[in-house]
């Protein structure tokens, strides 16, 4: 029986899945691996399941010339954190979880969406405070969101989600800015240039993967052409965004405000985001739902038993 390194806890049925099939270890540790954890976990076990932060970076693999490891299988959908091109030399092959992930994280960007615009991180706080006063006809009000155009970067099987969101829920017209052309069941308007987008929409939203291609994608310029009452929202990576533009661009009011599930050196959120009313900040619950861990963890079983057997595992990236 192979053995298999479990990076991170995970839900019970994933656990009993991987336990059925492999000699599991799991990590009671929640923070990612560091250092000798990563080399020890290529040296030590067959097949590692990783997550988020876990840097397997090309470092790691310099390290460890004949790793015993042969699969990591990634938790998640995003791999930015896995240098697959050092993986490949080292003869390791690399999955993800793409698809479970989907509508999780189109529900997380409606919510930033919906709490930016309109205000909600700012009214709880001050329930919460014990200083609202009562109603009243000019009491915080925000941006109304049914109609405004939206601008999506990134049009992903996320993208995707979020424009369909956007377009059938709340009749907001579509703007995205991608590689290429989509076909779509609703429409929507490519824009080739991410600075153009930027100035054309109520809502910025980025649905972008991580890695050396989109790092601060998001920077002093495209905050300087949004609209002054626009929305930035990061449902992606945090180090596609320059923070420190987008801080900038808040302090500087040029932006109405910003939704943010990850940021640029999470865990670490910068104060002169967190004191700020005008933008709502989430501890990366993109795919926070118990169902949706589930199924993301036996999709990376399931690449590893494919594997484990000789076949070709089905997400392969």
């Amino acid at each position: 029986m192979k053995s298999l390194l479990i990076t991170r806890p995970l839900p019970d049925e994933v656990l009993a899945a991987a336990r059925a099939q492999f000699s599991v270890t799991v990590r009671l540790n929640n923070l990612p691996m560091e250092g000798d954890e990563l080399r020890d976990a290529l040296r030590n076990f067959d097949l590692v399941l990783p997550t988020l932060g876990d840097a397997f970076d090309r470092k790691v693999f310099a390290d460890v010339a004949a790793p015993r490891c042969k699969m990591l299988a990634n938790f998640g959908v995003g791999f930015n954190h896995i240098d697959t091109k050092a993986a490949k030399m080292a003869g390791v092959t690399v999955t993800n979880t793409p698809g479970a992930v989907t509508d999780a994280t189109a529900d997380v960007a409606m919510t930033l969406i919906l709490m930016s615009a309109r205000r909600a991180g700012e009214g709880e706080r001050l329930v919460r405070a014990g200083h609202w006063r009562g109603w009243h006809p000019t009491q915080m009000l925000g941006m109304h969101l049914t109609g405004k155009t939206v601008g999506i970067a990134g049009m992903g099987r996320i993208g995707q989600a979020i424009a369909a969101r956007c377009h059938f829920g709340f009749d907001m017209p579509v703007k995205y800015w991608n590689r290429s052309e989509k076909e779509l069941a609703f429409p929507a308007e490519r824009v080739t240039s991410i600075t153009d987008l930027a100035s054309q929409v109520d809502v910025l939203l980025a649905a972008v993967p991580g890695g050396a291609d989109t790092h601060h994608l998001f920077d002093a310029e495209v905050f300087a052409a949004m609209q002054s009452h626009a929305h930035f929202i990061n449902i992606s990576r945090g180090e596609v965004v320059h923070e420190a533009a987008l801080i900038a661009a808040l302090e500087a009011e040029e932006i109405g405000g910003a939704g943010l599930d990850v940021y640029e050196f999470e865990p670490k959120v910068p104060e002169a985001l967190r004191k700020r009313d005008n933008v709502t900040l989430l501890p990366h619950l993109g795919t926070a739902a118990l169902e949706v861990r589930t199924q993301m963890g036996l999709m990376a079983v399931d690449n590893l038993i494919a594997f484990a057997q000789g076949q070709t595992p089905p997400n392969l990236v």
